[in-house]
């Protein structure tokens, strides 16, 4: 039904004796490609992307996108097109046989903006994220063109691109590997991953189909129609749904993806009045494996070239968009000499630390979804059957932790709290949501972000103070909640008081927020020194 988009080749001048230096080059443009250049561009950093195709992804591939990439995605522009698209949903329900143990609720308070997921096939997505990307005078993408040769030098990265009409030379200041699980760019490196893969295949299949079926996650341990596998349902737009079949080790890639083999799956589990048709298929294995290092010099890795997880849980996409947000306002400040090269050390520790939460979650999800042993069948199967009736159970139940942001609480840049908070907003948490009045826009997270921002309650900051923090070099916007309108000050109306509740606002109280949205520092009172040491502290000049 999708009518794949292509996107023009054009001649590069290279080819015609140009040279070109670029402060940053990304290659590959999937989901964090784009992100990263997107995101880049828009912070005024001059940008050449290149993929070596011409379209954007076969098939649908990652589709759930979390509440967190959402929030990345307003921020650059394109989160409302890619949430209207796709298809809402936060309750989950977990079946066991053809018996329904138990669902839960990804977002069970209000109050927030984005929904805690949304579907939509990647080619969607990425569709969404070129539009945008083809908006910005500072990003230039390059179609059917493909990086052939990497060699770094100690003050650039020298490339060589290879197109139809021959091949020319590159340089850039940095480098961003975005080319996926089998990144050539990695393997040119002679750089690999490290980890594991399971033992054992899962068959995609995309049918169009008309179902009143909700909106919502389902997933099957050892169902009639499929007895001692695994299947999980979801809904996308346009009245596709994903099934994922659990096959076994021992199952032929090639053969599960013919069609005659699909369909008596289908059938089995949509009954023998169901309508539909295969959009698309594939078989995969799981892997949880990541590179050693994110970054290698003047080089850094990003999304699948960097880390790969099994797809229960949408890890893969969201987690490779978080990677994205992490870096670019990082490599902003070091390209205009506002921080250290060794800023960017940081998104490696960072997002290294991340990728590994991701992997554990998902490493205990595939040995739940496929035990390894008798024992562990047993174990999975009473656990299940425990859930039924018993809560405690529920949190032992592994279909895919489903993602949610890295909480980066060892992270380098943060200040340690000096004073005492309830809730959850510690240093290295994104910063939550919130309905808000103000002239920017109806929502808190439409205010923070971009830069530095002081978030104070109350009338804790006066002009003086916000003047003087907003003319420090890094640069640091106010936002006041509440109280007294100044003129060097954002101020908002906390409408619903969810703001104070989320961030434990008593009157006085301040937050420092990082460019991407995350608590680096807070505060029971306004001290300058220490917002001044706290930015000193989150762009590594300490």
């Amino acid at each position: 039904m999708y009518q794949y988009p292509t996107y023009e080749y054009r001649r590069p001048p290279e080819l015609d004796g140009t040279s070109r230096h670029c402060p940053v080059v990304v290659v590959g443009a999937g989901p964090v490609g784009l992100t990263v250049a997107i995101d880049l561009a828009q912070r005024g950093i001059a940008v050449l992307l290149i993929d070596d195709d011409n379209t954007v992804s076969m098939g649908s591939r990652a589709i759930c996108y979390s509440k967190r990439t959402l929030e990345i995605l307003d921020r650059l522009g394109c989160g409302e097109t890619v949430a209207s698209k796709g298809v809402r949903w936060h309750v989950g329900k977990v079946y066991q046989g053809s018996e329904l143990a138990y669902q839960f609720d990804l977002l069970p308070d209000s109050g927030h903006r984005r929904p805690a997921f949304v579907n939509l096939q990647q080619y969607h997505f990425e569709e969404c994220l070129v539009r945008r990307a083809q908006d910005l005078p500072a990003l230039e993408i390059r179609w059917r063109q493909r990086v052939s040769e990497v060699t770094q030098q100690a003050d650039r990265v020298d490339l060589s691109v290879t197109t139809d009409d021959g091949e020319y030379a590159l340089s850039c200041d940095w480098l961003i590997a975005c080319d996926g699980a089998r990144s050539p760019v990695r393997q040119m490196l002679g750089l690999d991953f490290e980890g594991q893969v399971f033992r054992d295949r899962f068959l995609i299949a995309d049918i169009h189909m008309t179902s009143d079926f909700p909106a919502e996650r389902r997933f099957w341990f050892d169902p009639p129609f499929h007895p001692n596998q695994s299947v999980l349902l979801h809904r996308q737009p346009d009245d596709i749904w994903r099934v994922d079949f659990q096959l076994g080790w021992d199952a032929d890639p090639e053969l599960e993806k013919r069609a005659d083999r699909i369909m008596p799956r289908l059938r089995a589990m949509l009954g023998p009045d169901a309508r539909f048709e295969i959009e698309w298929a594939s078989v995969y294995t799981f892997s949880c494996r990541r590179m050693q290092k994110f970054r290698h010099g003047r080089l850094l890795f990003a999304g699948d070239s960097a880390h790969l997880v099994s797809p229960f849980g949408a890890r893969g996409a969201n987690s490779g968009i978080q990677d994205a947000d992490n870096l670019a306002w990082k490599l902003e400040l070091v390209l205009r000499g506002l921080a250290p090269e060794v800023l960017l050390d940081s998104y490696d520790s960072e997002r290294v630390a991340a990728a590994d939460e991701s992997l554990a979650n998902s490493t205990r999800a595939t040995d739940f979804i496929t035990p390894k042993s008798p024992v562990s069948r047993c174990f999975r199967d009473a656990v299940l059957a425990l859930a039924r009736r018993h809560p405690f159970a529920r949190g032992l139940v592994n279909s895919g932790r489903l993602s949610v942001p890295s909480v980066l609480a060892r992270s380098p840049l943060n200040t340690a709290d000096r004073d005492t908070f309830a809730g959850a907003m510690l240093p290295g948490t994104v910063a939550a949501d919130a309905p808000v009045e103000g002239e920017a826009g109806a929502w808190l997270l439409e205010y923070l972000g971009g830069g530095f921002v002081l978030l104070v309650f109350g009338d804790a900051v006066d002009d003086t103070a916000a003047r003087a923090v907003s003319e420090d070099p890094i640069g640091c916007r106010v936002v006041q909640v509440g109280g007294a309108q100044g003129a060097a000050r954002l101020r908002v109306r906390d409408v619903q008081g969810l703001a104070a509740a989320r961030y434990d606002g008593k009157a006085g109280t301040c937050y420092l927020l990082r460019p991407d949205q995350h608590v680096c520092a807070r505060w029971r009172a306004f001290d300058a020194d220490a917002v001044r040491a706290a930015l000193a502290c989150a762009t590594a000049q300490v």
